[in-house]
């Protein structure tokens, strides 16, 4: 339903290195950069697997709203991974992985603030 989607964080290098550690698990890395002659001069950047599907793209300001982002890990392992990369990373703790049953009974899931504050979360829908 959604084929990509994009962020505005404050620091774009910050961000960067934020999302360059915690997607890693994922098997996701930056994949394209924008060239800034077509971007007003803002540096903008897409992650993904194959092709970039999440993108951030640099502002001045911090950002007034908190979005939430949830990328599908293929394991638990993944998940478990995602947090503790993101936080190695400098990301703030929003709750370590574990089952999330009210969701449903195989709902795994790991999230963390970036660095701009929003809410990050890895998730896998497969049984153990």
């Amino acid at each position: 339903m959604i084929d990509h989607l994009g962020i505005t964080v404050s620091d774009f290098d910050a961000s960067k290195a934020f999302y360059d550690r915690a997607m890693a698990p994922l098997g996701a890395s930056l994949l394209y950069m924008v060239p800034q002659e077509y971007t007003g001069g803002a540096k903008v950047g897409g992650y993904g697997r194959d092709r970039p599907v999440f993108w951030l793209h640099g502002g001045k300001d911090k950002p007034k709203d908190h979005q939430h982002v949830a990328f599908t890990a293929r394991s638990r392992a993944e998940v478990d991974a995602f947090h503790t990369a993101a936080l190695a990373a400098g990301g703030k703790d929003n709750g370590g992985p574990g089952l999330r049953p009210h969701y449903h009974a195989n709902y795994y899931g790991a999230f963390v603030f970036d660095p701009d504050g929003n809410n990050v979360e890895a998730v896998c829908h497969a049984p153990e």
